[in-house]
């Protein structure tokens, strides 16, 4: 009842997971079509600067994100240490805590960096495009986050539920 319960979770996840992909595909069209809307208008540099921070934008994020979900399943492992756990493992999930944590807060000030070029980049806009135009490419941005943290968050599900699912399995005889 369980696996058939963990089975039906994950296939809504996996359904809602081709509907952000859908949405995503739809976000890529729409980007470049402000790309090419940006190249016509804007001088080579500044168009190199758009693109440069729309590139930088999801490696960043998902960086972010990864970081994010690894330490939290790391912070996860060492709730679980206990009296019966390696002194070696322990000691292996702390040294991972604190190198995750610095890398988490390196990413972070990747992102403060990246907001600001976003900032600079939506001035450069601001001279070439409609205020409309201006609308829509904030709007894209936004919706290219938010997107892309869906994306990861349902990947982030699934793992969970099959690993889960497994575990299940695994458990019985």
């Amino acid at each position: 009842e369980l696996m058939a319960s963990l089975q039906c979770r994950l296939q809504a996840l996996w359904e809602e997971q081709e509907l952000v992909l859908l949405e995503a595909r739809e976000c890529a069209k729409w980007g470049e079509e402000l790309e090419v809307l940006v190249r016509e208008l804007c001088k080579p540099n500044e168009f190199e600067r758009y693109m440069m921070f729309i590139g930088d934008l999801e490696k960043v994020l998902s960086l972010l994100l990864c970081l994010s979900s690894r330490l939290a399943r790391v912070q996860n492992a060492i709730s679980r240490v206990d009296g019966n756990t390696e002194p070696e493992e322990k000691q292996s999930l702390n040294e991972r805590h604190k190198l995750l944590s610095r890398q988490r807060e390196d990413a972070k000030d990747l992102k403060e960096n990246l907001d600001r070029r976003e900032r600079v980049v939506s001035g450069i806009l601001a001279k070439y495009l409609t205020e409309q135009q201006l609308q829509d490419y904030q709007h894209f941005v936004q919706v290219k986050t938010s997107l892309l943290i869906e994306q990861k968050d349902l990947e982030e599900q699934i793992k969970f539920f099959e690993e889960q699912l497994e575990n299940l399995e695994q458990s019985i005889p």
